[in-house]
Formats: C-alpha cells, sequence, structure tokens
C-alpha cells in the first residue's frame, strides 16, 4: 500500500483540504515508487476511466487517499504484469464490490518453454483520438494544428502511441508561454536525429534472429535514448546558462 509522505510542501495542503491532494502532491507520492509517472500519465489514466477525483468548483482536480492507492494498483500491475488497461479497471472494480478475484496473467508461459518477449496490451501501448484530447485537455482543432507540423502523428488505424499524451501536454504547456506549435518544428526535427543515431547503432541488433539478441537491442535503445535525452537537457541547460532540478 502507497503511503503519503508525512513532510513536504504538499501534504500541508492535502491536510488543509481535508484529506484531499492536488496533482502535484499525487505525483510526488506515486514518484516514491513509479520514478517514471508523470502529470500526464495521471491525466491519461483519468480518461481512462481508471480514476474518478474530485474537482473544485475552479476546475482543479483532488485526490484522496483511495484514490492515490488505486492508481499504486494500477501503475504496478502494468509494471509488473503487463495488462490491458481495461483488464485492470475490470479486476479493480471487482475488489471494490468485494469479489475475490484472481489476477489475470496475460503471456504466462508452459513449463519447459522460454520466457516469451514482453509486450504491452494494445491500451497501454495505443489510445483512440478522443482519449488523447481528454488526457491532453486540447480541442480537435488544436491537435489538427500539431499535427501539421509533425509533431504528433497519428498511426495507420488513426490511434496514437501512449507517448502522445505528453507530447500533446507539453506542446499545450508551452503554448501558453506563446511559444506556438511552429516555432517547435526545430526541437522535432532535432529528436528525429537523435532517434535515428540510436536507431543507427542498433540497428544489427535488431536484425539478428536470436530472440535473446533482439531483447538486448529493446534493452540498448532504452539506455541509449535516457543518455541522449540527458545529455540534450544538459546542453540546454548550458545554453541558457541556468540551473534545473
Amino acid at each position: 500500500m502507497l503511503q503519503t509522505p508525512s513532510g513536504g510542501a504538499g501534504s500541508g495542503t492535502a491536510a488543509r483540504d481535508s484529506g484531499l491532494m492536488s496533482i502535484g502532491t499525487v505525483l510526488n507520492v506515486l514518484r516514491e515508487e513509479f520514478p517514471e509517472v508523470t502529470i500526464s500519465k495521471i491525466r491519461f489514466l483519468e480518461a481512462e476511466g481508471l480514476i474518478e477525483p474530485q474537482r473544485t468548483p475552479s476546475g482543479y482536480r483532488k485526490f484522496s487517499a483511495g484514490d492515490v492507492e488505486r492508481l499504486g494498483h494500477v501503475l504496478r500491475m502494468q509494471r509488473d504484469h503487463y495488462l490491458p488497461l481495461k483488464v485492470i479497471r475490470e479486476h479493480l472494480d471487482a475488489m471494490e464490490r468485494g469479489e475475490a478475484v484472481p489476477l489475470p496473467v496475460v503471456g504466462r508461459q508452459r513449463a519447459g518453454e522460454d520466457a516469451p518477449e514482453v509486450q504491452e496490451g494494445p491500451t497501454v501501448a495505443r489510445v483512440r483520438r478522443a482519449e488523447l484530447l481528454a488526457a491532453a485537455d486540447v480541442g480537435d482543432a488544436e491537435l489538427t494544428e500539431w499535427e501539421s507540423y509533425g509533431l504528433l502523428v497519428p498511426l495507420a488505424d488513426g490511434s496514437y502511441d501512449a507517448e502522445a499524451v505528453t507530447v500533446a501536454t507539453l506542446v499545450a504547456e508551452l503554448g501558453r508561454f506563446g511559444i506556438e506549435p511552429r516555432h517547435l518544428r526545430v526541437m522535432k526535427a532535432a529528436a528525429d536525429r537523435e532517434a535515428g543515431l540510436v536507431d543507427q547503432v542498433v540497428a544489427p541488433l535488431k536484425r539478428h534472429r536470436n530472440p535473446q539478441t533482439r531483447a538486448l537491442a529493446e534493452a540498448r535503445t532504452k539506455e541509449l535514448a535516457a543518455l541522449t535525452m540527458k545529455l540534450h537537457a544538459a546542453l540546454v541547460k548550458t545554453a541558457l546558462g541556468v540551473r534545473l532540478p
């Protein structure tokens, strides 16, 4: 069970709100166990119906301790069991009704077989257009404009990679500072070049027929992606002459 930190700036706010927490406080709580979780991810899970936080009259989300615990269960089942969100939602709803429901297992191998390659379910890996709009809290016209600049690209079936939620949210936040989508094309081009460099390094591993070698390619891709993102962030900080967390 997730435990809410006893200290910190967020805890005082939560206490004043009768135990309810802001989305920023929830993020800090969850990051103790899930360091990669983002506000966009929390909004996406809300759009998928996994949680239903309260809203203040001004529209701000307020989360209860039960909401945070439920989020922890969702993230844990995604991380440890690779379950689609629909399955997770049905499982948690059954638990709340008091039903003894065994945890579903996806991709369990038979005795004597090699462990299968781990893949996320389609609900985790992709989002529909309406879900993206809801999770990022943007309008259809804005999304269409961003697509025209290549910032977001739908897949062949019209859905989007789940990371599109993060991209859309960040583009919207930058827009509040007057940074328009056309200004972000240079960032998209730089990201494509960085991705191309990583792909060039791991391409020989990806072409290998050995499943273990292909798994190594995926792990190497993630490692190189993390390093390139850290380098990019450090270069931007250096160019601006600022210190950021």
